[in-house]
């Protein structure tokens, strides 16, 4: 669980709606006669307008980060939610402002005058009036609000939805730039903000300004990974560090494979897998010059492995069958012992429903390896984040200050005060302690929802299931032997605003669906090769407006 269970599970849920958040650039198209105001960065100019970064140290992880790159480490973990709620925020940090906040929802919106709302309120020294609008649609909603230029003082714009919304349009239009207000040092004004990854800060920014405020950012970003159940295979004398190429992995799913007591070693496993063969997320660059994953033959290598596990007898029959919504009943169940997903899947929610179905359930991951089994294992990065909030252009110097330093009290750290009060509301009334975890009372119930006020700003993540510390203790690890194995993509955090006619030609939709078929033993490598070269004369203008209008002025955020 990373902050909070159901939150980590919305944003997962929410970004296999959207699209891979963590393994694509941020796109924002515009029309086809060029760019819109807001366009990527440059490396020269973010380094005068990113934040300082400035770590908080106000309460001691049980488990401690562990370095790997530049901008690259582990989530913190906490084993215990913290009995010494410290505060991190010196009284009251609005001063009696009345501003409007948009963010998306996914549930039922609680009544607007709620006790929560009106404690937030108190506590924040504002009258915000918060707008939680349904999730479902907000793709939709609003691009209604901008094209009336009605915007509330204070928005979330996921950026995962960057090309829906034209994001980059309404960079310096109708968004506030926060630049003079955060750039370098300005930003130690507010300590909780200076603690938000320098990353993160670079995915909300637009032509070498910074317009975003980032929530849930994380230095250690990966689309997911491969799974396998740990209690089973710990049983039978299996263990993660026995499989160090993909020929092993093949070999072990001979070994579990037992179609006649219904068990499949295999799920789907081509999205998080297929970056061991060395296949890069979208682009990479050789000589100079962008390479597409398709043009790769590590791409091919990658492709012919899993078209021949599909034929192996090795994968369920429903998984090839394309019944993803099933693939954690089965998982749960034992019908399949390998399986492919976000490390989100690994909490507090998934171990109490695995030991539902099994009272031994554990899950576990397998190490990141090279498939050759000599390479050097590699693992690119996510985005540092998909959610990020804006202020509205038209706000004056001292409503955006006011704003900055209620995002400020809304960042404050996991387990501190301001955090607790975020999250879970005022205790006695929306939440009680029971075993120094703060538990909802049916007030919190009905009228905290956590993704609400975090939407707008929140601490780095961490990784915390009070009362399922093995599954901490496991999910940590995990990150701490990978950690080093992790390089920054081509186009990392970079937001770059594509033409319209661009923007199908990125997504290759037929290209992605055939390989999809191919997983899935429905066709053949040959004719994703076929679907390539449909691609190809789309693909190679888009590679040709990446080089003029990124690469060559903007470089490749790494």
């Amino acid at each position: 669980m990373t902050s909070d269970m159901n939150r980590r599970t919305l944003l997962s849920t929410a970004a296999a709606v959207a699209g891979t958040v963590a393994m694509a650039p941020l796109l924002s198209a515009c029309g086809d006669g060029g760019q819109s105001t807001g366009g990527a960065s440059t490396k020269k100019g973010l380094k005068t307008a990113l934040p300082s970064f400035a770590p908080n140290s106000s309460l001691k992880p049980d488990i401690p980060s562990v370095a790997g790159g530049a901008d690259i480490a582990t989530d913190p973990g906490f084993l215990t939610y913290p009995a010494q709620q410290a505060r991190t925020v010196d009284g009251v940090p609005g001063k009696g402002g009345s501003y409007t906040a948009v963010t998306p929802l996914w549930g039922t919106v609680p009544s607007p005058s709620n006790s929560f709302y009106q404690a937030m309120n108190k506590a924040l020294g504002v009258d915000l009036k918060i707008k939680p609008t349904d999730g479902n649609n907000y793709l939709t909603i609003i691009p209604t609000m901008t094209s009336a230029k009605k915007l509330p003082d204070w928005l979330q714009l996921p950026a995962w939805w960057n090309s829906g919304f034209n994001t980059g349009g309404l960079a310096g239009t109708q968004l506030a730039d926060l630049t003079p207000y955060l750039a370098g040092d300005k930003i130690k004004k507010y300590p909780n903000l200076a603690a938000i990854p320098s990353g993160a800060w670079q995915a909300g920014s637009w032509g070498n300004k910074i317009y975003g405020i980032p929530s849930y950012s994380s230095s250690c970003v990966v689309a997911g990974t491969t799974f396998y159940r740990r209690d089973i295979l710990d049983a039978k004398g299996i263990t993660a560090d026995q499989i160090t190429s993909a020929a092993d992995l093949f070999a072990l799913g001979k070994e579990l494979t037992d179609a006649k007591r219904g068990v499949w070693a295999f799920d789907d496993v081509w999205t998080y897998l297929f970056p061991f063969w060395g296949v890069p997320n979208k682009w990479k660059v050789e000589n100079g010059k962008l390479i597409n994953k398709y043009e790769t033959p590590e791409f091919l290598d990658a492709l012919d492995w899993h078209y021949k596990l599909a034929k192996s007898g090795s994968m369920h029959p429903d998984a090839l069958a394309g019944q993803e919504a099933s693939a954690s009943t089965r998982f749960y169940s034992g019908k399949v012992l390998i399986s492919g997903g976000g490390t989100g899947a690994w909490n507090l929610t998934d171990q109490q429903s695995g030991s539902a179905a099994n009272k031994d359930y554990r899950r576990g991951a397998f190490d990141v390896f090279a498939a050759d089994g000599t390479s050097r294992p590699s693992l690119f990065l996510g985005n540092s984040t998909g959610v990020i909030s804006y202020l509205n252009r038209g706000l004056g110097k001292d409503q955006i200050e006011e704003l900055l330093a209620v995002a400020d009290y809304l960042a404050a750290p996991y387990g501190s005060a301001e955090y607790t009060m975020v999250n879970f509301g005022v205790e006695g009334v929306h939440h009680t302690m029971v075993k120094g975890v703060p538990t909802f009372t049916d007030a919190g119930k009905k009228y905290v929802q956590p993704q609400t006020y975090s939407f707008l700003a929140s601490c780095p993540q961490v990784v915390s299931n009070p009362g399922a510390d093995q599954v901490t203790r496991d999910f940590t690890a995990w990150q701490a032997a990978n950690v080093k194995y992790l390089y920054k993509p081509v186009f990392w955090n970079m937001n770059i605003s594509l033409p319209a006619s661009l923007a199908t030609a990125d997504a290759a939709q037929s290209v992605e669906d055939t390989i999809k078929d191919c997983c899935h033993g429905k066709q053949k490598v040959s004719d994703v090769q076929a679907a390539i070269a449909a691609w190809k004369s789309s693909g190679t203008r888009l590679k040709n407006w990446l080089t003029t209008n990124v690469l060559e002025k903007y470089g490749t955020g790494q």
